[in-house]
């Protein structure tokens, strides 16, 4: 720091010398916490192993099968046409050969119409777990 001696001969100090000497070492203090902060520490996968990942990917074509026969189904499903006049029946057989058999087109019109809504909120549930799926 220098010193100017007055006509007087009294020392004095240089403020804008320690103005300027001040503001650097506040700026710098100020940037390197915003780099510090700036600087996250990003936490690492853990290494998956050939077998885990295949188990995933099987997993994952699992869905899509699924989806593909949900989809199918689907189209099976709207292409069925059921008339007035009686001309289509719905069949359910158990598996001690029990059959309910009916021709109502309101029921089937009923049935037909929840089944498909149930097939396409399953669809829609399997495709978000597609979505969101990680290998």
């Amino acid at each position: 720091m220098e010193t100017k001696t007055k006509a007087s001969g009294v020392a004095k100090k240089q403020s804008a010398t320690v103005k300027k000497d001040v503001q650097k070492k506040l700026t710098q203090e100020a940037v390197e916490k915003t780099v510090k902060a700036e600087t996250k520490v990003v936490p690492q996968k853990p290494e998956i192993s050939l077998d885990d990942r295949i188990q995933k990917f099987e997993k994952l074509r699992g869905l899509a099968t699924q989806r593909e026969r949900l989809a199918e189904t689907l189209t099976e499903l709207t292409k069925f046409n059921y008339n007035q006049d009686g001309s289509s029946s719905f069949f359910i057989r158990d598996s001690r050969h029990l059959e309910f058999k009916t021709t109502n087109s309101n029921l089937i019109k009923l049935v037909t119409s929840h089944l498909q809504s149930t097939l396409e909120q399953r669809k829609a549930e399997i495709e978000q777990q597609i979505v969101q799926f990680e290998l």
